[in-house]
C-alpha cells in the first residue's frame, strides 16, 4: 500500500511504524474471509481492509476521528485472525491499537458512552472494585430487559454476564508456593484483575500442577492488570502505566532469585505482556526491561508442553470441546500445545468447527458490543455443541464468561483439567454441573 506520510510525521516513531505496516499490505482482501464482523455484516469497513484504509487516512491527514470511522473501529473485536490468514504479514493488532489511541485523543464520544467506557477502565482492573459491582449486578439482575427495551444495552449485557454467585473471596495465597520434591524451575504467575475474582480456581489448579511437577511459583509483590483492557480502549496512559508496574514487580524477582519464565493463564492477558516490549519500545528507563519481561512471558499450557508431566492418576474419559482463545491462536501463536496437553491426561479433544471465528468475548466487547457479541456467542455454541462435548475447555477467562453465559455445558480451562488428571480436585464448574444434574435426577 502506497502511503504519503511527510518526513515530519515520519520522525515520529509511532507514525514511521504504522507506515511500515501500511506498506506490507497488498490489498488482497483475503483477511476478509476470517474476520468475524465482515461474515456477519459483509461491509468492508468491517473488515481489516476496510479499517486499514480508514486509520491511514486519519493519520496521514492528522484528522481527528468522526463517528463513522469510530463505529467502524470499534466494532473490531482485535481478534487478530486476520494476521493469521495474511500472507504479507500486516501486523494489524500495532495499527489498530494505534488507531484506537488516534480515536481516543481526537474524538468526544457520547456521554454515556464516555462513562461507560470510564467505569469498565476503572472497575475491572482493581479486584475489590470488580468484586463489589459484581455482587451489585446480582442484586439488579431483573433490570436487564426493561434497560434493553429503553436502549442501554451495553448495562443489559453487563448484568447478564454477572456470574449468579460469586466464588468466596479467596485467602490470600503465600506469596511463594514451594514445589514438591527438588526445585526444577522458579517462574512468576500473573494473579491479573477480573481473572482472580470471576474464576481464582484457574490461577489456584496451576499453581497445584506446577508445584507438582517441580516448578516454584512465585506471586510477585505489586503485580496487577497487565493494562490489556485499557490498552484495546486506546487509553495509552493507564495502560503504560499498568505495564510498568507488572514489569518493576517482576524484575525485582528477576534481579533477585530469577525466574525461568513469567506465566499467564488469561490468554488475553499474556499477549498484551508478551507485548510490552513494543508498547514501551520508545521509553530509555523501560524499554530494555520491558523487551526482558516479554522474553519471558509464556501462556500456562505453552510453558507446561516444556516440562515431562507425570502420567494421569484419574482417567476422566470425558469428550472436551477444545475452543481456541484468538487471543491464544492468533495472538501467541500456541496452536495445538492445549489440546495436546488434554490428550495426554486422558481426555477425548475434539476441534470446534469454525475454531478460527472470535467468540465475541475480546475484552469489553460482549459490554460495549452486546449484539455483534451476542451473534458470535450463539455461533460458537452452536458449533461446539456439534462435537457433543462433556465439557469445553477455553485458554482465557474473557472466553469463559462468555461462552458459559449462553449453554449449561460447564467452560473451563484447560489447566484444571490438567490438573484433576494429574492428582488435583475436580473443576469446580464441572463438579456444579455433576451436581446440578444429580438434583434433577433426584426430582424426578
Amino acid at each position: 500500500m502506497q502511503t504519503s506520510f511527510s518526513l515530519t510525521q515520519l520522525a515520529d516513531p509511532r507514525t514511521a511504524e504504522a507506515d511500515k505496516i501500511l506498506r506490507a499490505c497488498v490489498h488482497c482482501g483475503f483477511c476478509t474471509a476470517t474476520c468475524p464482523t465482515y461474515v456477519l455484516l459483509g461491509d468492508e469497513l468491517d473488515s481489516p481492509r476496510g479499517r486499514i484504509y480508514l486509520i491511514k487516512d486519519m493519520l496521514e491527514n492528522e484528522r481527528a476521528a468522526t463517528a463513522d470511522v469510530v463505529k467502524h473501529i470499534d466494532r473490531c473485536l482485535s481478534c487478530l485472525a486476520c494476521m493469521t490468514t495474511c500472507p504479507s504479514g500486516v501486523h494489524y493488532m500495532h495499527l489498530v491499537d494505534h488507531g484506537r489511541a488516534h480515536i481516543e485523543k481526537t474524538y468526544r464520544r457520547p456521554l454515556l458512552d464516555r462513562a461507560l467506557r470510564a467505569m469498565l477502565a476503572k472497575v475491572i482492573p482493581s479486584r475489590p472494585l470488580f468484586r463489589v459491582a459484581l455482587s451489585a449486578a446480582n442484586a439488579v439482575r431483573w433490570c436487564a430487559p426493561l434497560l434493553e427495551r429503553i436502549g442501554l444495552k451495553p448495562l443489559a449485557a453487563m448484568l447478564r454476564l454477572a456470574p449468579a454467585r460469586l466464588p468466596p473471596r479467596r485467602k490470600d495465597r503465600p506469596r511463594v508456593v514451594p514445589p514438591h520434591g527438588q526445585r526444577r524451575a522458579r517462574v512468576a504467575l500473573l494473579s491479573g484483575c477480573a481473572g482472580d475474582v470471576l474464576t481464582p480456581e484457574i490461577n489456584e489448579a496451576a499453581i497445584r500442577v506446577l508445584t507438582r511437577h517441580g516448578v516454584e511459583v512465585v506471586l510477585a509483590k505489586g503485580e496487577g492488570c497487565c493494562g490489556s483492557l485499557v490498552h484495546h480502549m486506546g487509553r495509552e496512559r493507564e495502560a503504560l502505566a499498568q505495564a510498568r508496574a507488572n514489569i518493576d514487580a517482576w524484575l525485582l524477582e528477576i534481579e533477585g532469585e530469577g525466574l525461568d519464565a513469567i506465566l499467564v493463564t488469561a490468554s488475553g492477558c499474556g499477549t498484551t505482556v508478551k507485548d510490552y516490549g513494543f508498547m514501551l519500545r520508545t521509553e530509555a528507563a523501560y524499554a530494555g526491561k520491558a523487551a526482558r519481561v516479554s522474553g519471558l512471558a509464556r501462556d500456562i499450557c505453552e510453558y507446561l508442553a516444556t516440562l515431562e508431566l507425570d502420567a494421569p492418576v484419574a482417567h476422566p474419559g470425558a469428550v472436551v470441546a477444545y475452543h481456541a482463545a484468538c487471543s491464544l491462536q492468533h495472538g501467541q501463536k500456541v496452536i495445538r500445545a492445549p489440546a495436546e496437553l488434554l490428550v495426554q491426561a486422558g481426555f477425548a479433544v475434539r476441534d470446534v468447527p469454525e475454531g478460527h471465528l472470535c467468540c465475541g468475548s475480546a475484552g469489553t466487547y460482549n459490554m460495549l458490543q452486546p449484539q455483534l457479541a451476542g451473534r458470535l456467542r450463539d455461533r460458537k455454541i452452536a458449533n461446539i455443541t456439534k462435537v457433543a462435548p462433556d465439557v469445553i475447555a477455553a485458554g482465557n477467562v474473557g472466553c469463559i464468561t462468555q461462552i458459559a453465559a449462553g449453554t449449561a455445558i460447564p467452560v473451563v480451562h484447560p489447566v484444571e483439567l490438567i490438573d484433576w488428571a494429574t492428582g488435583g480436585p475436580a473443576p469446580p464448574a464441572l463438579q456444579r454441573a455433576r451436581d446440578h444434574l444429580r438434583a434433577a435426577s433426584s426430582d424426578d
